[in-house]
């Protein structure tokens, strides 16, 4: 493959150089050149074609699909594609541009058309921001042979092609001329089959929003598009502040413990997968087994992916706001700072997204231990925990003294290598699926696997639970988990997760949210355990309250905290009504 793109750019540059030396001759008549609109067409038809299997297969699946209307439908969708194509290469067919342009987005399309046929996804802008953001070590769980194979059987051919095809040289006017009039007719095609299917188009493009993501390569053209374009709508070359007014509240004054409070930040959570949450499998036995815990089952992510959950979780903007916002701002983690609270970030991943930037985190998943850290580069998350007192101990003593929180980002679940992310001793559901390429198991095995995971991560949320306990005589603990967004196992043959949120199943937005405070944490904050399990249980919350929530639960004032948006508040007040004496003001 290499070796063909090499040879492919080499001819090309050859062939728009300047005057060549006469070739030997030969008995072999010379190879025509092709006229560059040819090259447009031909590629485009590629494109539309082979490149586009998974969004034939969607449609395919439309209802009314092998009545003759539906097949009018479907040749006018696949001429559009073309058309589409074709428009986009016309705008690149110069002598010095048109086979670069068209080996990238063949290319391009296909590795699109592999994940989109592998794991049932589509290519929008926060899914590129997550192959930007996915490290060497979950890039390396995503290769295979099949993944090999589809890309050359989609890429060879035309690049073949390609290379053994000479392109006509014409004059710059000539040439701008030839590709306008190839712009305007690809339009024109396209409007021309707009009108001839526009009911049915319409109506199709509106109930099954899915279909527009899976158009290749013009999803990812269009994605980088809106990434590249990113800058003109938020202004990045700065960080607005945010909360320096914050303080710490009344329950500090004379305080004899300081608060600890853990945030456990989940990866890939499904919240119908937690034992705790009613799932018919025993997979948070640990968990399960505790009375003091509140599980809040109607708990919804910020977004599909890591790379859209995490900044918008720990943002004050709540998800409409994040997504609109003119600029990004400090996080939660720089607001509990800023209080004069220590802070501390431990990842297992592949970092904070910007989260904790200005605060720098503890990374762990490169660390060396034979029993957490099985494959080179990857550990459980136990490691965390690992070392955790003396990176505390390195904290501020001034702002230790006052409260700490640490943030432990989990590998979680993160797919698809499941079987990775749970020890032996855990693998509790089996055969379970060991292949990176989810397609090739049996869904069940996928579902062992993933089963597995929330398996250990039932252990490590009881190690916390334990480890929080040994610090009960020095501070008021407390520990609150919640998952980025869930996953897809194989519903509708939807894998992994990163579907834009319009149209990602509940699977992959539904979270688990489990909380758990001391009792010496319940007196200090007034939010009883036994309240908050009635009033969380079934509650819609969502990671807008998560903010919020955390400023409440640490009392921490500050303009940017909204009292409406904490789901402690109301608890807060049922104690503070009951501990108002008879006849007395009640503060409500």
């Amino acid at each position: 493959m290499p070796l063909i793109l090499q040879r492919l750019l080499l001819s090309h540059a050859a062939t728009g150089a300047g005057p060549r030396s006469p070739a030997p001759a030969s008995s072999a008549p010379a190879p025509r050149h092709l006229h560059p609109a040819w090259v447009v067409v031909l590629i485009s038809a590629w494109l539309a074609t082979a490149c586009n299997v998974p969004l034939w297969r969607e449609v395919a699946e439309l209802p009314g699909h092998g009545s003759a209307r539906g097949w009018a439908f479907a040749v006018a969708f696949v001429v559009i594609v073309a058309a589409g194509n074709a428009a986009l290469l016309s705008l690149l067919a110069w002598r010095g541009t048109l086979k670069p342009a068209a080996v990238v987005l063949v290319v391009m399309a296909a590795f699109g058309a592999y994940f989109m046929l592998a794991y049932g996804i589509a290519i929008d802008a926060s899914m590129l921001v997550n192959v930007l953001q996915t490290d060497a070590h979950e890039a390396g769980d995503l290769l295979g042979w099949r993944m090999a194979g589809t890309v050359l059987a989609l890429a060879v051919p035309p690049l073949a092609w390609l290379y053994r095809t000479p392109v006509q040289r014409l004059g710059g006017l000539r040439h701008a001329a030839h590709n306008g009039a190839l712009l305007l007719g690809a339009i024109a095609v396209i409007v021309v089959c707009l009108l001839m299917v526009f009911q049915d188009f319409a109506s199709t493009m509106r109930n099954h929003t899915k279909l527009r993501y899976l158009i290749n390569p013009l999803n990812s053209v269009y994605a980088l598009g809106n990434i590249a374009t990113r800058p003109l709508r938020i202004d990045t070359s700065k960080l607005l502040p945010l909360g320096r007014d914050a303080r710490l509240g009344a329950s500090y004054a004379g305080q004899k413990q300081p608060p600890l409070l853990v945030l456990v930040l989940g990866e890939t959570g499904r919240s119908g997968n937690f034992g705790l949450n009613g799932y018919g499998r025993g997979t948070t036995p640990l968990l399960s087994a505790r009375t003091d815990l509140v599980s809040a089952r109607n708990a919804w992510s910020c977004g599909t992916s890591t790379a859209a959950s995490v900044p918008c979780m720990f943002s004050h903007l709540g998800r409409t706001g994040y997504e609109a916002r003119a600029a990004n701002f400090e996080s939660l983690v720089d607001v509990l700072h800023h209080a004069g609270l220590a802070v501390l970030w431990v990842d297992n991943q592949s970092g904070c997204k910007g989260v904790c930037d200005r605060l720098g985190d503890t990374n762990t998943s490169a660390l060396q231990d034979p029993a957490l850290c099985p494959t080179r580069g990857e550990c459980l998350d136990r490691i965390m925990l690992k070392d955790l007192d003396a990176r505390i101990a390195a904290l501020p003593a001034e702002q230790r003294q006052r409260g700490t929180v640490v943030v432990l980002h989990q590998i979680g679940s993160h797919g698809p290598a499941y079987s990775k992310r749970s020890s032996p001793e855990h693998k509790k559901f089996l055969p379970e699926c060991t292949s990176t390429a989810l397609q090739e198991c049996e869904r069940q095995q996928v579902v062992n696997a993933y089963d597995n995971s929330i398996v250990e991560t039932d252990f490590f949320l009881d190690s916390v639970l334990k480890w929080l306990s040994t610090r009960s005589e020095q501070a008021q603990t407390a520990m609150v988990y919640v998952a980025d967004h869930g996953e897809s196992l194989g519903e509708n043959n939807l894998y992994l997760h990163g579907l834009p949120y319009a149209i990602a199943p509940d699977v992959q937005k539904h979270v688990p949210w489990i909380t758990w405070l001391s009792p010496a944490m319940q007196s200090r904050t007034g939010a009883a355990t036994g309240c908050l399990q009635q009033d969380l249980a079934e509650r819609r919350i969502t990671h807008d309250n998560y903010f919020h929530s955390v400023l409440g639960l640490l009392d921490v004032t500050t303009g940017a905290y909204n009292p409406d948006l904490d789901m402690f508040t109301a608890c807060r007040h049922q104690a503070q009504a009951m501990a108002a004496p008879p006849g007395g003001s009640r503060r409500l």
